[in-house]
């Protein structure tokens, strides 16, 4: 039984191999072998061995002449295969048929697959052997007319499948858009859109048309790989082609196999990360509604500590996972990372500003949402706080956006803020020399008096502000507890002042005077205490009531 036995030991040597290096070949000469430089022996499209050079043979003229030698030996249906055989010679193991040789196989060439040289010869003769039936069968007549028709079919196969996929995918289309086209709708964050419904459509059209796209691909890969691996003369451009696929495919999978660890460990670090900010959303949050308590901690502070810690975990979590990045070491990733890193810092100083002027903000406690304050020129209701921005609202119901770092270097007025001891209304008049003070003085209280909304204590009072050229700037305060009603409660006060001063008749001399009459302008003394003004009873002051 030579056959069985030759096919045993073919098993056996491939299994040897297969299986690496054995130990008695490891020594420090062969240790280098892996690195020596071959050259595939390829015979229709299939490898038999690989081979180094010799002396002055490089290794690819070396598998070229052999694999030559092969295919002239195939090509003669006189040599039978049973007359390939291994010659053992004194310093090397010849394969040859007859009187033609075929390849050597010395010491070197055995220690580049790392198995006796004896051993790796029967491996190349028994694959020769092969290579030469199969050479001549695949040329038969009666075997190439059943690759062609086989041929033919697939190729048919493939234009009926192309024109059976168009068809579904127009279906697909038409049953996806009746279904699901009423529930599709624009994508919108408060009042801003994203993305319209058309676009959506128009993107899960395209994922379609992308997938139909590779499926054809794959199916006239997939052909034309077939179609060529039929015939011999084509067998190797249609393992090319596989190889060309599947040796991308191959070292993708390998890389990802290598960085496994790496991504058990961000996502390890990403879960421990994402339930961190949620117990630090849950603390403070119970900060912000006063069901946690902590000394010294104000409770409107917790949402921009909150934020700022937030900042503080996601960057601490990103310098550790930075190492387990795949591609982080590379020269890109570091060209990469300098170009954002000058890009981010020319572009974005003010956008940091803005964000370091908001968390200021924040904890100067200067305002809140709600308030009443006055920036510079602008005057109204805070509406949102935000990152970069404060939102006003006027009094004319006109938005207002300011940056932060220009409230943070501007003045700010709360009004707010004295509500707790009453915000003081003032406005000013000018009067005459020739009208008593005290008079002035009681019908600005009882216009103050009049002016619903005003409150009753603290009392309002008038101060007198200058003595100008032509006339005296008095200077009526009231108080109020409700802030956003200044401007009506501003409005209510003047109407009343005009009521009253016409009632007296007293002229107001604000904001413009040309010039005083012929006679003095002096208040007598008998009209010191004109109605409504009331002379004092008790006191000092009643030394001045007229005789």
């Amino acid at each position: 039984m030579p056959g069985a036995r030759a096919v045993i030991a073919q098993l056996v040597v491939t299994v040897i191999l297969s299986s690496g290096t054995p130990a008695w070949a490891q020594d420090p000469a062969q240790a280098a072998a892996p690195e020596t430089p071959t050259a595939p022996v390829v015979v229709d499209g299939i490898t038999l061995a690989r081979v180094r050079g010799i002396s002055a043979y490089p290794p690819e003229r070396r598998a070229r002449e052999i694999a030559d030698r092969i295919t002239a030996l195939a090509s003669d249906p006189s040599v039978p295969v049973d007359s390939v055989e291994v010659r053992e010679r004194a310093e090397w193991t010849e394969i040859a048929a007859g009187d033609r040789r075929i390849m050597s196989v010395q010491d070197a060439d055995a220690q580049v697959e790392g198995i006796p040289r004896q051993a790796l010869a029967n491996v190349y003769r028994l694959r020769i052997a092969e290579a030469v039936t199969r050479f001549r069968h695949d040329r038969q007549p009666d075997v190439l007319g059943p690759h062609a028709l086989a041929a033919l079919a697939a190729t048919l196969a493939l234009v009926l499948g192309l024109w059976i996929g168009r068809r579904f995918l127009h279906r697909v289309r038409e049953a996806v858009k009746r279904r699901y086209g009423a529930s599709v709708r624009d994508v919108k964050v408060g009042s801003f859109q994203f993305v319209r419904a058309d676009q959506l459509w128009g993107l899960l059209d395209g994922v379609l048309g992308f997938t139909a796209i590779a499926v054809a691909l794959v199916a006239g890969y997939t052909w034309l790989h077939y179609v060529l691996v039929l015939f011999p003369w084509t067998r190797g451009l249609g393992n090319s082609l596989f190889a060309i696929m599947v040796g991308p495919l191959r070292t993708l999978g390998m890389g990802a196999l290598g960085l496994i660890p790496n991504f058990v460990f961000l996502a390890i670090l990403f879960l421990v990360t994402r339930y961190l900010l949620k117990l630090l959303k849950i603390f403070f949050t119970g900060v912000a509604n006063r069901t946690v308590t902590m000394s010294g901690f104000y409770p409107d502070l917790a949402l921009p500590t909150l934020r700022i810690v937030r900042i503080g975990v996601v960057a601490f979590a990103l310098v550790i996972a930075y190492p387990y990045i795949p591609g982080s070491g590379s020269e890109a990733f570091k060209g990469i990372s300098l170009l954002l890193g000058v890009v981010f810092s020319l572009g974005s100083s003010s956008v940091i500003g803005n964000m370091i002027a908001g968390q200021s903000l924040a904890y100067r406690r200067a305002f809140k949402v709600g308030d009443r304050i006055k920036v510079g020129e602008h005057f109204g209701d805070v509406e949102r706080i935000q990152l970069l921005v404060t939102h006003l609202r006027t009094p004319k119901n006109e938005a207002v956006v300011i940056p932060n770092s220009v409230i943070l270097n501007t003045e700010v007025v709360n009004y707010t803020a004295a509500r707790e001891r009453g915000l003081i209304l003032h406005t000013t008049v000018g009067i005459g020399y020739e009208t008593p003070w005290r008079q002035v003085e009681a019908m600005l209280l009882e216009a103050a008096a009049r002016t619903p909304g005003l409150l009753r204590e603290p009392k309002p009072f008038v101060l007198q502000r200058e003595l100008r050229s032509f006339d005296v700037d008095y200077e009526i305060n009231v108080y109020c507890d409700t802030p956003g009603m200044m401007v009506p409660l501003y409005t209510a006060l003047h109407q009343q002042i005009l009521d009253v001063f016409n009632k007296y008749g007293v002229q107001i001399m604000t904001p413009a005077y040309v010039g005083d009459p012929a006679q003095a302008k002096v208040v007598l003394r008998d009209q010191w205490f004109a109605a409504p003004a009331q002379p004092p009873q008790t006191g000092p002051e009643s030394k001045t009531t007229p005789a």
